[in-house]
């Protein structure tokens, strides 16, 4: 493996951590990860990557090494504010390339709108967004957020590092057991009563009080100018958010044509956690896009 370092910042008052792999100096290649995920998730692209690249990947706010928010609700444009702190940081002039996936795919894709110059290329794993919403479920939807505010959530802990292993593979049968394990030392920490605990602030298990603005992302979608790699998994299970495959696959596409300058890819044999399932592959397709 490619070994990494750590770095700290302070970003928006918080210790935010960022993991770098390859030399200073070398073209950057910024990585995002998705919710729950931390960002050593990339490692084994990282390790199937053949050309000269300095790979930057913060953890987001709540999770891995990054501090958590002092409230006790996480907002998309924190992370949308967040992210332009990052890129500030190591690249305050030049445009950069820019991965992001599933959730983080969502923000860099609505950030590559607000910022369009700030993105020379970008790359989105996964990142079809969520179910369109109506006015209807707000009230709903506040309710709920009240309701659970008093119930503070929590999450499993597990009595051994290789039952955290155990749980990965459970959601992702593809996972190899060396994968697995090096996946849990970076994906969890042991705690005070001696069992391990995930890095992920229980807080994100929260429903948002807002709705989900379909239409507010794709206009920011519309102002992209950078060319776009749009990266799917043939075994996606995240069609379970938008609903049955047939009608899912129409908003999909639906969405995807507001992107003016798109390359679509479908991955083989892979499912949600493509960089996972297929490093090698996702990673000569990453270089590709980026080379051309």
């Amino acid at each position: 493996m490619k070994p990494s370092r750590s770095e700290f910042l302070d970003i928006r008052g918080l210790r935010y951590h960022v993991r770098h792999w390859g030399r200073e100096g070398a073209p950057k290649l910024f990585m995002v990860h998705g919710w729950m995920d931390v960002s050593a998730s990339f490692q084994f692209v990282v390790d199937c990557l053949q050309d000269d690249w300095h790979v930057i990947a913060p953890d987001w706010r709540g999770f891995g090494l990054t501090e958590r928010t002092h409230s006790d609700t996480y907002w998309f444009p924190d992370y949308f504010a967040d992210l332009e702190l990052i890129l500030d940081h190591y690249s305050p002039e030049a445009p950069v390339n820019l991965l992001g996936h599933s959730m983080g795919g969502n923000i860099v894709t609505v950030y590559a709108g607000v910022r369009p110059q700030r993105i020379r290329k970008l790359v989105n794993l996964e990142g079809f967004g969520l179910p369109n919403t109506r006015p209807e479920q707000a009230p709903g939807r506040y309710a709920k957020w009240l309701d659970e505010l008093k119930e503070p959530p929590s999450l499993r802990t597990y009595a051994t590092r290789a039952d955290v292993a155990a749980r990965l593979q459970k959601t992702n049968p593809r996972l190899s057991d060396e994968r697995a394990e090096f996946l849990s030392q970076h994906w969890s920490a042991q705690n005070d009563e001696g069992r391990w605990e995930i890095l992920g602030d229980p807080n994100h298990k929260k429903p948002s009080p807002l709705l989900y603005h379909t239409e507010e992302v794709l206009a920011c979608w519309d102002l992209i100018t950078a060319p776009v790699l749009w990266v799917e998994a043939e075994e996606t299970n995240m069609w379970l958010w938008m609903g049955p495959k047939e009608q899912a696959r129409v908003e999909v596409d639906r969405r995807l044509a507001r992107l003016k300058n798109v390359t679509p890819k479908m991955m083989p044999a892979a499912g949600h956690m493509l960089h996972h399932d297929q490093p090698e592959a996702l990673a000569t397709k990453i270089e590709d896009f980026l080379r051309a």
